[in-house]
């Protein structure tokens, strides 16, 4: 059987022009919402963090509502909602909407992403699960990178009109709900009675959450890196172009990390992660240098490869098919809970101590990768 499915291929589409319409809104988004909107900058904390919060409980929820049943209908809402949220930033006129229209837009990607995960790996062998996650995330991630480039675009001809880049983000917003008709609705698996000890999840995996949440505390949005780069000097062209470099180090990396994990333990493959989250964190708590700065968020590129696609894969294997929804709802939910508080509280700092948050972040990844590396929980997370 090969792993390159009809689903994969089609889904792998309609994340990149997903992914396309929110990375065009969301580099300038922080920008447009402190100078455009003459918000604080504690908000964007504040909205990047309860957006995440309201994906994180949606996923909870979808991700197990959707084992056992039709999932097509359930991720084609979740497009339509994140294509309504980004139509209602682009009529922001007060920030509250903004923050309206990022929950909605967030709340889409939380009802989506769980059977959209497991849909797509139903019909792939577990020993090919890592490689097709990895490519469905570089091509996701693609998105991420053509986004910005076409923003870039639209700022230089609109003379830095940041609307007119939010008006354009809703073309392939709308274009991502169309493809999902071209989704070919699998027969998910007989749920099996977890009352009587079956198909229940593994012990090995609510580990595996619970530290993912424990380090999705220091996880902020990374909104709050694009305003550091915006407090450093980088104008907002810079900024968007910047992200575009992130997102492309990301997606190059994310296939190559993927595959990897189908073939060696991936607990030091996340670990590996981790610590590039730490060095890009530390560093741009300690530099103003713009080339530095440039070198970090490659570095950050290399932990968000690892974030998605070898976690998202490592679920995928430790899961019975039967709770693949269940499963990635989990992860997905508890980190996207987490990186709610982190949101928050990195943002009431963020003002009053300077680039502290980045620091704190920084250390707190350096003992949870150590505590991965080692595998010091004995719990076999290096199967």
């Amino acid at each position: 059987m090969t792993w390159r499915t009809r689903n994969l291929k089609t889904l792998s589409a309609v994340s990149f022009a997903q992914d396309a319409a929110s990375e065009l809104l969301y580099p300038i988004l922080p920008i447009f919402i402190t100078v455009t909107l003459g918000a604080p900058v504690v908000v964007v904390g504040m909205i990047e963090g309860l957006a995440e919060g309201a994906a994180a409980i949606t996923k909870l929820i979808s991700g197990k509502i959707s084992d056992g049943r039709a999932r097509r209908p359930i991720i084609f809402l979740g497009y339509l909602l994140a294509a309504i949220g980004k139509l209602l930033v682009a009529l922001a006129f007060v920030w509250p909407i903004a923050l309206l229209g990022r929950v909605v837009d967030r709340l889409g990607k939380g009802i989506r992403g769980a059977p959209r995960d497991a849909l797509l790996v139903m019909d792939i062998p577990v020993e090919d699960r890592g490689k097709a996650i990895g490519f469905h995330r570089a091509a996701d991630t693609a998105g991420a990178v053509v986004g910005p480039l076409i923003g870039l675009l639209i700022i230089h001809f609109a003379h830095g009109s940041l609307r007119t880049v939010l008006w354009i983000a809703l073309i392939p917003a709308v274009l991502s709900v169309f493809l999902i008709k071209f989704v070919k609705e699998t027969a998910p698996p007989k749920r099996v009675d977890a009352s009587a000890g079956h198909g229940v999840l593994p012990a090995e995996l609510k580990r595996l959450v619970l530290l993912m949440g424990i380090f999705g505390l220091v996880n902020f949005p990374d909104a709050l890196i694009l305003l550091h780069l915006h407090q450093i000097g980088f104008s907002t062209f810079q900024v968007v172009a910047l992200y575009a470099l992130f997102n492309l180090s990301y997606a190059l990396l994310a296939y190559p990390l993927g595959a990897l994990a189908d073939r060696i333990p991936k607990h030091r493959i996340f670990a590996g992660g981790l610590f590039a989250f730490a060095i890009a964190y530390i560093g741009l708590s300690q530099t103003d240098s713009k080339w530095i700065s440039i070198l970090l968020l490659l570095v950050y590129g290399g932990f968000a490869a690892c974030n998605d696609a070898v976690g998202k894969s490592w679920v995928a294997k430790i899961a019975p098919n039967d709770r693949q929804g269940s499963a990635q709802g989990l992860f997905q939910g508890v980190s996207g809970g987490a990186i709610l508080i982190a949101g928050i509280w990195a943002g009431l700092t963020w003002g009053e101590f300077g680039n502290l948050p980045l620091l704190i972040s920084g250390v707190v990844a350096i003992f949870v990768a150590i505590a991965l590396w080692r595998d010091i929980l004995k719990s076999g997370l290096s199967q």
